[in-house]
C-alpha cells in the first residue's frame, strides 16, 4: 500500500516504543489517546511527594476521541478512494505532532491497539510547534520531591538546568537529568523525549556531587498558591470528555480600573474586571519616533448651539392671536460697508491720538522724575564729599593742634615743610640783595621757633605715650594663658607666673595713685616693702631705702609736691624690678633684649647714626646695598631734618589696598609685600599722583585698584583711579574691549615701568615669572622694600 511519498507496513506483533518506553500503548475503542491527568498540576515552587502523587505515564500521541485507533478501521472514517489501512494511518498521522527522527532507531513505530504503523520520514516541526509548552514533572533525587513546570518542547534540557539551577542555587554542570532509568544529554529537547504540546513528561534530578552541592527541597510558598499550568476537562459531546493543559501567564503590570457598581444596601463594591493577557507590543521597525507632549496642547473653549425647530402663528379664522406684547420696530439709517469702514477708521485714529499722548505724557514724567533724581543724587554726593573734606580737614587741623601720635608729629612736619617752601618761593620772587637775606634770616628765625614749639609738644605727648605703653606692658604681663578650643570658645587659665605679674601690676598701680591720706600711702609702701624683701640685692636695697625715706618724710609732716621726685624715683625703680626677669618670670618673654648672652649674636647689627646694637628688624635695606646702614630711629630723624615727608596719606591707601585684596582673595601676597615707600613711588613717579582717565589729584579721592580683576593685584596690574571710577571699572568683564588702544598703551606703559622698578627687588622679582602671580610664600627675607627717591 502507498499513501503519497509514504511507506507504510503494518504487523501484528508487538513492539517496543522507539521513545523508550517498553509498554505497549494499547488504546481502545471509547479512550483517548492521552492518558488523563487526575491530580492537579502543582506551581513550579510547590514540591509533592512522589509516594503521594504519582506522575501519570506519558502519552505518545493524542487524537480525538471520536476517532478509532483499534486493530480496525472505522467505517465512518473511510475517505472516498483509499483503503482502510490508509484510512487508519491517515488519522494516526493527522493527530500525531511532529517528531524529530531518533538517529539510534531506525524508523519511527508508533503503536495503537494490535497494530503498528512505522513512519520512515516525517515533517519538519514548524516554529509553532516548537513554541508551544507541555507540563513537566521533576522529581529530586533522593528525597523524592517532585517540582512542576511550564516548558517549551522546543528547548533543550540544558535550558531546563539552567531554570533549575537559579532554583536550587546549585551549579548546571553538577545537575544530571534522566528519563526512565537513561541519562539525558544537554543538546536533547523535549520534542526528541516525545513530549507533544500540551503534553506532560516525567524526569528525574540528581547532583553528581551531592556532599558539596546537595539537592535541597525547597519550601513553599504559602501566601500565593497559584499555579503555573491547570487541567481543565472540557465536555465535547453529550458523553464525550476531553482533558485540556492550561498554562496560567501571571503579568507584572497593574490591571486599570475600568469601574463598577455600588451595592445601595450593603456598599459591596463590584469592579468591572480586565483582562489577564499583556497587551502585545508593537515590533520595533528601526525608526526613531517622538512624540509631543499633552502639556503643549493648547486648550480652548467653544460654545456650540444646535438647532432647534421653531415656528410662527399667525391670526386667521378659529385662531386668535394676542398682540399685547408685539413691539413696533421702524427702521434706521443704511449705510454701505464702506461707510461703516470709514467710521471704524476714525475712531480707531481718535483712540490711537489718545493712546499715544498718554505715553508720551507718561514717559515725559518718567524722564523728569529721573532727573529729579539724579540730581538730587548728585547733590547728595556733592555735599557729602564736601563734608567729608571737612571732617578730614577738621581731623588734620585739631592733630596739628594737639598732637600725639608720631602721625601727627609727621603731619605737623610736614606742613611746616610746606609753609617754608611756600614762604621760600615767595621771598626768592619778590626780594633781592639785602632784604633777601633779611628775610631769609627772620624765615629761619620762625622756624626754629616753630619746631621748638613742636618739640615741647612732643614731650608732652611722650610722657602720655610712655605711660600708656607701661600700661599696655603690664597689662600683657599679667594677662591669662588663652587659646581656643574646637567649638571656637575661648579658654583661660592663670599660671603662678601670671598671678604673681597681675599681683606686681596692682602694686605698681597703687603706688602710683594720688589723692591718698598719709595712713593709705603708708600703708601702701609698707605693702611694696614686704613684696620687695622677698629678694635681696642692690635693687631691692635701693627701693626699701627709698620707701623708708618717704615713710620718715611723711610722719614729720612734708607736702606732697616736695615728695613727687621721691616717689617718681620709687615708682620707676619698682617698674625696673617688674621688668626683671629674676622677680617676675613672665616678663622675660616680653623683653626685647634677650636675657641669654648667646642669642645676642644672631641677627644683631650695628647702627652708626645712633651707635647702637639692634635687632635686624629694626633696619631697612636697600635692594643694592651691601651694609645695613641706619635704623629706623635715625631714618625718622633724618625725614624730620631734611625732607618731612608725610606717609601717612600712603600709608592709609595701602591699608585700604590690603584689605581690598584679602576680600578678593585671602591668598593674596604682593600688597602685603609692599611698604609706604614703594607705594609712594608708584604713586608719584609712574602715576604722577592723579587718575589715569579724568587726572583728578586729590590723594584722599584716589584708590588704586586691579587693572584686570580676574588677576591678582601687582604693580603692574593696577591703575589708579578715583573711588567713582574705580566702582565703574571694576564692572568691567573685558578691559580691552571697554577702553581705547590709546589708553590701553598708555596703561600698558606704567605698568611696563613698574615692573622694571620693581624687578630689581628679589622678593618681588620672582613674582614677575609666576603665570597667575601666585607663587609659593616668601621666607623670611629681609630684602623687600626699595626706598624711593624723590624730590622735596
Amino acid at each position: 500500500m502507498k499513501m503519497s511519498d509514504q511507506k507504510i507496513q503494518t504487523f501484528n506483533d508487538k513492539e517496543e516504543d522507539t521513545h523508550g518506553n517498553p509498554e505497549t500503548n494499547d488504546i481502545s475503542e471509547n479512550a483517548p489517546a492521552s492518558f488523563p491527568v487526575d491530580e492537579a498540576i502543582e506551581d513550579n515552587s510547590t514540591l509533592v511527594p512522589a509516594d503521594e502523587k504519582a506522575a501519570p505515564q506519558v502519552g505518545m500521541m493524542d487524537h480525538d476521541p471520536n476517532t478509532s485507533v483499534s486493530g480496525e478501521a472505522d467505517p465512518n472514517d473511510v475517505h472516498p478512494g483509499t483503503t482502510e489501512e490508509t484510512t487508519e494511518v491517515a488519522n494516526i498521522h493527522a493527530q500525531t505532532e511532529t517528531y524529530t527522527q531518533d538517529s539510534s532507531v531506525p524508523e519511527n513505530v508508533y503503536s495503537a491497539g494490535e497494530t503498528t504503523a512505522v513512519v520512515t520520514s516525517f515533517k519538519p516541526a514548524s516554529p509553532e510547534e516548537k513554541s508551544a509548552t507541555a507540563t513537566v514533572k521533576v522529581m529530586l533525587l533522593p528525597d523524592g520531591y517532585v517540582m512542576t513546570v511550564a516548558f517549551a518542547i522546543g528547548l533543550t534540557t540544558d535550558n531546563l538546568k539552567e531554570h533549575f539551577t537559579t532554583e536550587l542555587k546549585i551549579p548546571p554542570n553538577v545537575l544530571q537529568i534522566t528519563f526512565n532509568g537513561d541519562v539525558v544529554e544537554d543538546s536533547k529537547t523535549l520534542m526528541d523525549l516525545g513530549v507533544r504540546p500540551h503534553g506532560t513528561i516525567q524526569l528525574e534530578m540528581f547532583s553528581t556531587d551531592p556532599q558539596n552541592y546537595p539537592i535541597k527541597p525547597i519550601k513553599p510558598q504559602q501566601e500565593y498558591n497559584m499555579p503555573d499550568v491547570i487541567t481543565v476537562r472540557v465536555q465535547k459531546d453529550a458523553d464525550t470528555y476531553q482533558d485540556v493543559v492550561v498554562e496560567i501567564e501571571r503579568t507584572t503590570q497593574r490591571k486599570a480600573f475600568l469601574g463598577g457598581y455600588r451595592h445601595k444596601i450593603t456598599g459591596l463594591e463590584f469592579h468591572h474586571a480586565g483582562v489577564q493577557t499583556i497587551s502585545k507590543k508593537r515590533p520595533d521597525n528601526g525608526i526613531e519616533k517622538f512624540c509631543r507632549n499633552t502639556q503643549t496642547v493648547r486648550e480652548k473653549s467653544q460654545h456650540q448651539q444646535v438647532t432647534y425647530t421653531t415656528s410662527t402663528q399667525m391670526t386667521k379664522i378659529g385662531c386668535y392671536v394676542s398682540n399685547t406684547t408685539d413691539k413696533l420696530i421702524s427702521p434706521g439709517e443704511y449705510f454701505t460697508a464702506d461707510e461703516y469702514h470709514n467710521r471704524r477708521l476714525k475712531a480707531v485714529i481718535v483712540i490711537q491720538t489718545y493712546a499715544r499722548r498718554w505715553h508720551a505724557i507718561r514717559l515725559v514724567k518718567q524722564l523728569s522724575h529721573d532727573r529729579m533724581v539724579r540730581l538730587d543724587w548728585e547733590k547728595k554726593e556733592e555735599q557729602r564729599k564736601k563734608k567729608e573734606k571737612e571732617d578730614r580737614l577738621k581731623r588734620e587741623y585739631e592733630r596739628r593742634m594737639h598732637p600725639k601720635t608720631k602721625e601727627d608729629f609727621d603731619l605737623l612736619y610736614h606742613a611746616l615743610e610746606k609753609w617754608r617752601q611756600e614762604e621760600l618761593e615767595d621771598i626768592n620772587a619778590t626780594l633781592t640783595g639785602a632784604e633777601r637775606k633779611a628775610a631769609l634770616c627772620a624765615l629761619l628765625e620762625q622756624e626754629t621757633q616753630l619746631i621748638a614749639s613742636i618739640g615741647r609738644h612732643k614731650l608732652d605727648a611722650n610722657e602720655e605715650i610712655i605711660k600708656n605703653s607701661v600700661q599696655a606692658f603690664l597689662e600683657k604681663c599679667s594677662e591669662p594663658k588663652k587659646w581656643k578650643a574646637f567649638d571656637d570658645k575661648i579658654t583661660e587659665m592663670d599660671t603662678q607666673y601670671t598671678i604673681r605679674a597681675r599681683e606686681l601690676k596692682d602694686i605698681y598701680a597703687t603706688i602710683n595713685m594720688k589723692h591718698l591720706t598719709q595712713d593709705e600711702r603708708l600703708d601702701v609702701l609698707l605693702t611694696l616693702k614686704h613684696t620687695v624683701k622677698e629678694h635681696k640685692c642692690k635693687l631691692t636695697e635701693d627701693i626699701v631705702e627709698l620707701i623708708d625715706r618717704e615713710a620718715d618724710l611723711l610722719m614729720r609732716g612734708v607736702k606732697e609736691s616736695n615728695l613727687e621726685g621721691l616717689r617718681k624715683r620709687i615708682s620707676t625703680l619698682f617698674l625696673q624690678y617688674i621688668k626683671t626677669p629674676t622677680f617676675n618670670p613672665e616678663v622675660a618673654r616680653l623683653l626685647k633684649v634677650p636675657q641669654d648672652p648667646s642669642l645676642l649674636h644672631k641677627n644683631i647689627y650695628f647702627c652708626p647714626g645712633c651707635r647702637r646694637y639692634l635687632r635686624s628688624t629694626e633696619f631697612s635695606l636697600t635692594a643694592n646695598s651691601r651694609t645695613t646702614g641706619r635704623c629706623h630711629q635715625c631714618n625718622k630723624l633724618d625725614n624730620v631734618a631734611r625732607q618731612r615727608e608725610d606717609l601717612n596719606k600712603y600709608k592709609n591707601m595701602l591699608t585700604q589696598l590690603r584689605q581690598a585684596e584679602a576680600e578678593y582673595d585671602k591668598k593674596a601676597k604682593i600688597a602685603f609685600l609692599l611698604q609706604d615707600q614703594d607705594l609712594q613711588y608708584l604713586l608719584r613717579v609712574i602715576w604722577a599722583t592723579q587718575s589715569a582717565l579724568s587726572a583728578w589729584d586729590d590723594l584722599y579721592d584716589l584708590v588704586m585698584v586691579r587693572w584686570n580683576k580676574y588677576v591678582e593685584w601687582s604693580p603692574w596690574n593696577c591703575i589708579l583711579l578715583t573711588k567713582e571710577e574705580a566702582a565703574t571699572h571694576l564692572k568691567l568683564d573685558n578691559v580691552e574691549q571697554a577702553y581705547g588702544v590709546v589708553f590701553i598703551r598708555k596703561v600698558k606703559h606704567k605698568h611696563t615701568l613698574a615692573k622694571k622698578y620693581f624687578s630689581q627687588i628679589p622678593t618681588m622679582a620672582q613674582f614677575l615669572h609666576s603665570r597667575d602671580s601666585q607663587p609659593a610664600a616668601p621666607g623670611n627675607d629681609l630684602l623687600v622694600t626699595k626706598p624711593a627717591v624723590t624730590q622735596a
